[in-house]
């Protein structure tokens, strides 16, 4: 296989397995959104109209942990933020009326954009775009609902270790992130902050502080790397 294949993964075939391995994280999201308190109609609202994990995983455990609602939604901002760098990045590729812009930037996430720029020519890469946005939109939802039902009925998560995915979720979300410069720098900044106020500061604070550093990402939207893990799912 040439290096042009290997750099260009099958959209459709990678977003499916880019969304069945979201939906995944979206059923421990799920069931520990109910065990920190929202209904399920609140959770499965969440995913929905937010549907950026990083920043419902941040807002939920600000609030499991007896944050305030402006720390967990000023957290669940500062880490959506990056999206709109990859909006900038990809503006090339979703052009057309304000309409069809809008509903794109709704699908402007992590693996939309690495799917995206992992393609060669402008075609396949609205395609990848689009794939993987509606795969994981779509996958995300369908866990979120089925862990929120799931979340209700089982009632506290400790009992079965799902209390571990809110730490365990950050890490897959930050590792992809760790092959830049940029990424390393944001990723070792939140934990030093993060770490320095644990101690000191009021529930939800620490969290909201540290997802300040990620905007040190905005500087340079990670096409690179987003490339890279759209074509190790691929393969």
């Amino acid at each position: 296989m040439s290096k042009e294949n290997e750099a260009s993964p099958d959209p459709l075939t990678a977003s499916i397995v880019l969304g069945l391995a979201v939906g995944v994280f979206g059923i421990s999201f799920g069931v520990l959104a109910v065990a920190s308190g929202l209904s399920v109609a609140q959770a499965v609202a969440m995913s929905l109209l937010v549907f950026t994990g990083a920043s419902q995983f941040a807002a939920v455990g600000v609030i499991e942990s007896g944050g305030s609602t402006g720390a967990a939604l000023g957290s669940a901002l500062l880490l959506a933020a990056r999206n709109g760098a990859y909006g900038l990045a990809l503006s090339p590729t979703l052009t057309g009326r304000l309409p069809f812009r809008l509903l794109a930037s709704h699908l402007v996430i992590d693996e939309s954009t690495a799917m995206s720029t992992a393609q060669v020519d402008l075609a396949s890469r609205r395609r990848g775009f689009w794939a993987a946005g509606i795969s994981v939109f779509v996958f995300w939802n369908l866990g979120t609902l089925v862990g929120a039902l799931g979340g209700d009925a089982i009632g506290d998560p400790e009992r079965f270790g799902l209390d571990a995915a809110f730490p365990a979720g950050f890490v897959a979300l930050v590792v992809p992130h760790l092959e830049s410069i940029d990424g390393r720098l944001a990723a070792l900044m939140g934990t030093v902050i993060a770490l320095v106020l644990v101690p000191v500061a009021p529930a939800g604070v620490p969290v909201l502080a540290a997802a300040a550093a990620v905007l040190i990402g905005l500087r340079n939207p990670p096409s690179s790397a987003g490339s890279s893990v759209a074509t190790e799912v691929a393969t």
